[in-house]
């Protein structure tokens, strides 16, 4: 008996690795287990990595004759599909198109359209090149497009582009515009049989994360920091004036890291003509204006005793806090659009979560100082060596008196 635990561990870790073998062997290898119908064979396989797509395909060199067979998978009745090659760039915008989609008779219908422009309604026309044998099947949520291609003079190389949307009746609608399909697109080796990443493709996904993470770091994160540090460091007395200094510095590097990324999302809406995010654009340009006007505040703000210094202040906090309220939901609409992975939007959730704990125990401590002070003046005592300069000034309204840098 002493020796079967041990056993039994060996045997269990053992079958876990190689279920986990097969199983990781039975996803790589999803197009090439898959049969067809009618016995019909594809040589070449692919999968691609986004929408649940595979295309398989034979390609005679001699002919230049391309015979393939496009599935995508997991997709509903009131879908469209489409795959295409695009002869003279990256993109979608001249892609020679193949969809298909079920009708609402149950009848399917597949066509040809090139594409000319962002936000088509994929009209049917023909393409720069010969198709025929075209066909579509629609079964267990899965529809499939065959078609035999004559690409003479195209290459062994060639991007293609595939994509799905929804319908409205049988009128195929414009596609989601972030996330997994504005990155189906790629390049495909037509004699390895190898499914790349466009270059377009992946530069710009690049653009879009590091617009994302500036964004993130300057208005997300910057920002309400140091509007903690404004508001609560002032009411420790060895932080006066350093609370002041750290304001200024942690709020103008946010501001340049944010213009950083302002100008990141500005290029990236040049090179995406016809995708466009209204509010998040919006909010994005009320954010940089606001910014910009607290960054000119500072230029003319008024001395303490100045007799508008409270309507400065008045000013100052509400454009600051309107600021941090626009910039957490501008980056939760920026998560929606560019869809990372859930650890990255947890982390930021985390991060948020950190700093409004970190506002309300800060708080309750302002309240309590605020209280103490203001019962030790009652009785002729002010605590922590009294006031600086004789200057009193109220921090928001809590009657805790500090000097202003």
């Amino acid at each position: 008996m002493g020796g079967g635990r041990p056993l039994t561990l060996k045997l269990t870790l053992s079958l876990s690795l190689i279920t986990c073998f097969l199983l990781s062997s039975s996803y790589g290898q999803n197009c090439a287990k898959h049969s067809f119908p009618n016995n019909r064979v594809f040589k070449t396989c692919s999968d691609l990595p986004v929408l649940n797509s595979f295309l398989h395909f034979n390609y005679d060199t001699s002919s230049s004759k391309l015979e393939i067979a496009y599935r995508h998978s997991g997709i509903g009745s009131s879908r469209w599909v489409a795959w295409a090659i695009n002869p003279t760039s990256t993109g979608m915008v001249g892609s020679q198109a193949l969809v298909a989609y079920q009708q609402t008779n149950g009848t399917m219908r597949v066509y040809t359209s090139p594409i000319t422009q962002y936000q088509t309604q994929l009209q049917e026309g023909e393409l720069s090149f010969n198709v025929s044998d075209l066909s579509a099947s629609y079964e267990n949520d899965e529809i499939i497009i065959f078609a035999t291609l004559g690409l003479s003079n195209n290459g062994t190389m060639l991007n293609q582009v595939w994509q799905e949307g929804g319908l409205n009746g049988n009128i195929p609608q414009m596609h989601v515009t972030s996330g997994a399909n504005v990155q189906s697109m790629g390049t495909l080796n037509l004699v390895s049989g190898e499914a790349g990443t466009s270059n377009g493709g992946g530069s710009k996904l690049k653009k879009r994360n590091i617009h994302g993470v500036l964004n993130t770091v300057s208005w997300g994160i910057l920002m309400p920091m140091g509007a903690i540090i404004a508001r609560y460091l002032k009411v420790f007395k060895s932080a006066d004036p350093a609370w002041f200094y750290l304001h200024v510095l942690c709020q103008f590097s946010a501001y340049v890291v944010g213009v950083a990324g302002w100008g990141t999302g500005l290029k990236l809406g040049s090179e995406s003509v016809g995708i466009q995010f209204d509010a998040h654009r919006t909010i994005g340009i009320i954010l940089f204006s606001l910014g910009t006007l607290q960054v000119f505040a500072l230029l003319v703000r008024p001395k303490p005793e100045h007799k508008y210094r409270l309507y400065w202040n008045i000013y100052h906090h509400l454009v600051g806090y309107t600021v941090i309220i626009l910039s957490v939901i501008n980056i939760f609409k920026g998560f929606d659009i560019l869809e990372p992975e859930k650890k990255w939007k947890h982390a930021y959730i985390g991060v948020i979560v950190a700093l409004a704990s970190s506002a309300v125990l800060l708080e309750a401590y302002t309240w309590f100082v605020a209280i103490r002070r203001k019962r030790s003046e009652s009785e002729g005592k002010l605590p922590y060596g009294g006031v600086n300069g004789g200057e009193r000034n109220g921090v928001y309204g809590h009657g805790v008196r500090t000097q202003q840098a």
